[in-house]
């Protein structure tokens, strides 16, 4: 009698089930692996993502939007007041000539939801706090409370009793943040990178506010921005995130003398090796504010964990925020043809939202930038058009325009 060949116990069914395990395994691993039209051979800064502006945002409250427009009615208004070079570089960045509260008519869902949907670009705003409690008691709130307003939308102070870096657009008038600190923020992202240990890299851009806009009596008085603070965001960063889950200057520098030099020779890692990490990109308020603070005892971002706002011809160029790709497209698909990465916007200022128009979002995808950063990923806006911004292939991340010619 010839023995069995399965061991005992073991069915045919059961042994069928273990050989069809690798190929199950394979596929669940295939759906993780983002991108998979992406060579992984690519470099990083060859791809191009959506993201969100200001992506931490819930919303302003209509009666405080009400209140600016009675003290703001124009976002140009200060233009005439301006010297000329500040007035060029102010209408670059904001082109459209409209009411604050059409600046503010957006908000976002969480981050986890954002990454869900596909978003790879990230826009956080930090906010020096290091006692504790600066921005916990909003002026415009306490107004509308005095006048005797009690349908406000909901905030929570608590969390921004504690010292530490706190995320918000506008103290005292656009203050309701999904993760009203910089910590919740960067543990919401780690939360969701670890269930997607196979994304495309995850950009992340944090304007550090280095200045207050006091629009309201009462208004908050923000601690001001130190090496210290700086350095709190680095290590804030390293501590949630981890050193070996971010691509940082030091990265891409390797052995060149300078990281612009790495960066115009190509040196930024491929998208393989930089999957289920993040790349930081720092930028400051007022432009330049912030960068000696920075580079201090870091020259040219030895030793840093964000790639800094940058012109080219700088010894720590990689990064150029450059916006207004309607009339800055030339120069942005150079800065992406030599190497650098580029941040442009569909839309400023939800101008383009309420017209239902295009014309900047196919500019920013047309220039190459590698992150373009919208208000409205999703259909649904304040105006009722169908206006939404996605990425042209439909996938998470594209090969940039250039890459593909």
């Amino acid at each position: 009698m010839m023995k069995p060949i399965f061991p005992k116990g073991v069915t045919a069914l059961a042994l069928a089930l273990l050989a069809a395990t690798p190929v199950l395994s394979q596929a669940k691993e295939e759906v993780k692996q983002e991108a998979a039209r992406l060579p992984d051979s690519t470099p990083i800064n060859r791809i191009q993502v959506l993201g969100t502006h200001n992506s931490y945002s819930q919303g302003v409250d209509p009666h405080i939007l009400r209140m600016l427009d009675e003290r703001l009615p124009s976002m140009h208004q200060f233009l005439d007041q301006m010297p000329e070079e500040a007035r060029r570089t102010f209408l670059l960045a904001h082109p459209n000539n409209v009411p604050m509260s059409e600046g503010l008519n957006y908000r976002h869902p969480s981050l986890t939801a954002q990454l869900d949907l596909g978003l790879r670009g990230l826009e956080i705003d930090v906010n020096a706090d290091p006692l504790g409690g600066a921005y916990a008691d909003p002026a415009a709130y306490r107004m509308l409370r005095e006048q005797g307003v009690t349908d406000l939308l909901p905030f929570d102070p608590a969390p921004l009793t504690q010292p530490g870096l706190k995320v918000l657009h506008m103290a005292d008038i656009d203050f309701r943040s999904s993760c009203p600190t910089f910590r919740t923020c960067l543990s919401e992202m780690k939360s969701w990178s670890d269930a997607h240990p196979r994304h495309v890299p995850i950009f992340v851009m944090i304007e550090a506010k280095v200045q207050s806009m006091q629009l309201l009596p009462g208004s908050t008085k923000a601690p001001p921005f130190t090496p210290d603070t700086y350095n709190e965001i680095d290590s804030t960063i390293l501590d949630v995130i981890g050193r070996n889950r971010i691509v940082t200057p030091d990265d891409v520098r390797g052995t060149h003398p300078a990281l612009e030099q790495a960066v115009l020779a190509g040196n930024w890692p491929t998208l393989g090796q930089a999957r289920g990490k993040f790349v930081f990109l720092l930028i400051t308020a007022t432009g330049k504010d912030g960068a000696s603070d920075y580079l201090s005892g870091h020259p040219g971002l030895k030793g840093r964990v964000a790639f800094l706002d940058s012109q080219p011809g700088q010894d720590y160029a990689a990064f150029i925020l450059d916006d207004n790709a309607i009339e800055r497209g030339k120069e942005i698909r150079d800065a992406v043809a030599k190497g650098y990465l580029v941040r442009a916007r569909a839309d400023i200022e939800t101008w383009e939202a309420k017209a239902n128009d295009m014309k900047r979002a196919d500019a920013a995808f047309a220039s190459g930038a590698q992150i373009v950063s919208t208000d409205f990923p999703q259909p649904g806006n304040g105006y009722g058009t169908p206006y939404v911004v996605r990425l042209p292939s439909g996938d998470v991340a594209r090969a940039t325009p250039k890459a593909e010619d």
